[in-house]
């Protein structure tokens, strides 16, 4: 029985090496079929479909190998090293994904109308510039600019080598399309169409000229923020805000943005075949959203995601010893030039009242807020509101608790207990009950203060609402104080300094928008109408004089930014403005052996 085994083994093997050697002849014949095929195509085609020659290859290598020698076939054991050694880094290649796990909130497959998803679509619609990791704006698609001596006319000279994801060539028409489509078409960029005048392209040196009604020297800064869209994609879009579509869009980075899944919770980035800059390692990015923190921690435990990011936020502190506690993750630290403060509605008393803000300030337990909310990641801020990291920042004087200076304070300014029930009268004679309105993730921060203003006779409630609610309430100034926070890009925006934020002529989400001052709005003013460097110094240091002196808001921690990373993967780039989400992460990250 024996032999006749064996003899059917080799009746067996010769039929199988027959098989193999005309696979081999069709699978060649096939190749060079597809090679004569692809050979006059465009080189990034031959790019894109470099990996799944690879496969091919690799395969017939992998039959090819079968057969050693004089023909011997090979043991099981080897064909399976070699085979499935070759197939393995062959799929690698083919499958290799940088997985990003965010707790950021994407409502809408609307690319110009959901602020979340235009955020990781930077990926795939780069801004016309972007800030490097010293906080200095350089370009992206602009390889250079040029303003004019009164900062109204802004020309940018595009790369050349720029092709959108079908093919189509990246113009000076589809910069000045993007600008212009942004001011027209959306409420947050309604400034835009209020100042510029005119603009204008060239194709001779591949350049597009914007000129505004008045200098504006933070155009390079806002035209770091605006997805830059193909006009003849968009153009027939009347309503970017609602309009909705899970993709594919067509994008000029690095990768397109190919599907938006929401239900899944997920973004698929795939390699634009078009790119002419720095080849990606990795074939697809996935962003992978979850329902909260935890989820996404318990992902990053399991190798299921490669890093996090949160727009303007910090990986969790409380996570980030059970992260260590892996061995899998680095971390990178990096001060934020964002911050959370307590803004008083100035429109009403008595928080319209210098004196009554003043005591409110020393009030707050500064030590305790930062050592709760931060666990070491923070510190005390300055009156003068700004970070440390911020370019042109000032000294000014550490906000102090004391409330012994506060009640002294409230007494000198006219507040009093009158009858003694141990909450202080307004000038009005009514008792002042102060309603704090938070959203549910400043709950904490929330009871600490309710805890600290009762400690120098105010009574005061919490009101915890959602973010639209918030964003209601706040505009029609519905509200006593309120707790929120600026982001990177809040900070830089309008004057910089965080002027955005309380200049009575601004809107949006999450600006206050409650300083009508004109002094303030002069300096504002003044920030926005010069480039000279020295004459910039001082405004900046003027503005922040002004937010130490007047408290317009107070802020209540400086803290830092931090990221955990899979330490396998090496090259990640990280700006003051956007984290590591950013064109030099994406083109440099590499997977580094175990």
């Amino acid at each position: 029985m024996k032999q006749i085994k064996h003899f059917m083994g080799l009746g067996l093997k010769v039929r199988l090496k027959r098989t193999i050697i005309l696979t081999i002849l069709v699978l060649t014949f096939c190749s060079t079929i597809f090679s004569l095929g692809a050979a006059g195509q465009e080189d990034s085609e031959n790019n894109q479909t470099a990996s799944e020659e690879g496969f091919f290859d690799r395969f017939i290598t992998y039959v090819k190998s079968l057969f050693s020698g004089e023909g011997e076939l090979q043991s099981s054991g080897e064909i399976s090293k070699i085979g499935a050694a070759d197939i393995q880094q062959s799929a690698d290649s083919e499958t290799a994904i940088l997985r990003i796990a965010t707790p950021d909130v994407i409502d809408s497959a609307s690319l110009v109308g959901d602020t979340g998803l235009g955020v990781f679509a930077h990926l795939s619609n780069p801004p016309l510039m972007k800030m490097d990791a010293d906080g200095h704006i350089v370009g992206q698609l602009a390889e250079n600019y040029s303003v004019s001596e009164n900062n109204t006319r802004w020309t940018f000279y595009l790369r050349d080598d720029l092709y959108w994801s079908d093919g189509e060539k990246v113009t000076p028409e589809d910069v000045e399309f993007s600008i212009r489509y942004y001011g027209e078409k959306t409420p947050w960029a309604s400034w835009i169409n209020d100042t510029l005048e005119n603009s204008t392209v060239s194709d001779a040196d591949n350049s597009v000229t914007f000129k505004f009604n008045k200098p504006y020297n933070r155009v390079s800064m806002e035209f770091a923020t605006y997805d830059i869209l193909p006009a003849h994609v968009w153009k027939n879009i009347d309503d970017p805000v609602e309009y909705t579509n899970n993709g594919p869009y067509v994008g000029c980075g690095p990768y397109y943005l190919k599907l938006i899944d929401l239900n899944a919770g997920k973004l698929v980035f795939e390699k634009n075949p078009y790119w002419k800059g720095k080849d990606p390692e990795f074939k697809t990015v996935e962003i992978h959203f979850y329902s909260n923190v935890d989820v996404a921690t318990l992902a990053l435990k399991n190798g299921e995601a490669d890093t996090y990011y949160k727009y303007a936020g910090s990986y969790p502190y409380s996570s980030i010893e059970e992260l260590e506690k892996t061995g899998n993750f680095d971390f990178m630290e990096k001060t934020s030039i964002g911050l959370v403060f307590l803004a008083p509605n100035l429109k009403k008393a008595p928080f319209s009242d210098e004196e009554f803000r003043e005591a409110l300030a020393y009030a707050i337990n500064y030590e305790e807020l930062a050592r709760l909310e931060t666990l070491g990641y923070g510190e005390v801020p300055n009156r003068g509101f700004v970070p440390p990291s911020m370019e042109n920042y000032k000294e000014t004087e550490k906000l102090e608790y004391s409330p012994e200076k506060a009640r002294e304070i409230l007494e000198k300014a006219g507040y009093s207990d009158s009858n003694g029930n141990g909450i202080l009268e307004g000038k009005d004679g009514k008792d002042i009950k102060l309603e704090i309105l938070i959203r549910s993730n400043y709950a904490r921060t929330g009871e600490l203060l309710d805890e600290y203003f009762e400690n120098i006779g105010l009574s005061a409630d919490l009101k915890t609402v959602d973010s639209d609610t918030w964003i209601a309430l706040k505009d029609s100034y519905n509200y006593d104080l309120t707790v929120t926070r600026s982001t990177p890009w809040g900070m830089l925006m309008h004057s910089s300094w965080g002027s955005g934020y309380f200049d009575s002529r601004r809107t949006g989400q999450g600006v206050m928008h409650n300083v009508e001052d004109p002094v303030f709005l002069q300096l504002c003013d003044d920030i926005l109408a010069t480039t000279d460097s020295a004459e910039l110094q001082n405004y900046a240091y003027e503005l922040q004089d002004y937010y130490a002196e007047n408290l317009p808001a107070i802020p209540l921690y400086w803290s830092k930014s931090v990221t955990p990373f899979n330490r396998h993967f090496e090259g990640w780039y990280a700006d003051p403005l956007y984290g590591i989400y950013n064109l030099d992460t994406f083109t440099n990250v590499t997977k580094v052996e175990a």
